[in-house]
């Protein structure tokens, strides 16, 4: 049942996450939130009007939903392991695969599927079209591995808190 749990949210945070891909793409649009794409498409990327009233509000209500998305599977992580007794190690691994996913979800969704391999991008930016491709897979593959890096220290420290109580 534990694995199931750890499973399920880790789930629910690359549904927050695509969530914020989502409506900071398609609704805020601000060059502010391309900073992880290419350099070559974000100069490229055009900032758009709102294509309906509150689009822009829409996506920032969005935004704050996807990082409760986010936090909220490690709340609930941290409170279903102290109520099971976890030990630090239990702790440790769930929140290594819960990390750990997110950050494979990152890399193989977002970045071969959405950035490689679809017309995500194109559809609401058409001038990045003959820029998005293949070509474009592991173009940030440090930063994936200094997030990878990262995601092991806090889920050292997030099973040292769930130790606490």
């Amino acid at each position: 049942m534990r694995y199931l749990i750890t499973g399920i949210l880790s789930l629910i945070m690359m549904l927050g996450f695509f969530l914020m891909l989502w409506s900071a793409v398609v609704f805020i649009q601000n060059k502010k939130f391309f900073s992880s794409a290419p350099k070559v498409i974000v100069d490229r990327v055009e900032v758009k009007k709102e294509r309906f009233k509150g689009q822009h509000a829409l996506g920032y209500i969005l935004l704050v939903l996807s990082f409760i998305l986010l936090v909220a599977p490690i709340v609930y992580g941290m409170y279903d392991g102290v109520k099971r007794g976890f030990n630090y190690w239990d702790f440790f691994i769930r929140f290594l695969v819960m990390t750990v996913s997110l950050k494979l979800f990152d890399i193989i969704f977002f970045d071969l599927v959405l950035l490689c391999h679809s017309n995500f991008f194109p559809h609401y930016y058409p001038e990045v079209k003959d820029l998005v491709g293949p070509q474009n897979f592991g173009y940030n593959k440090w930063t994936h591995i200094i997030h990878i890096i990262i995601f092991i220290g806090v889920s050292f420290l997030l099973a040292f808190i769930g130790t606490l109580f």
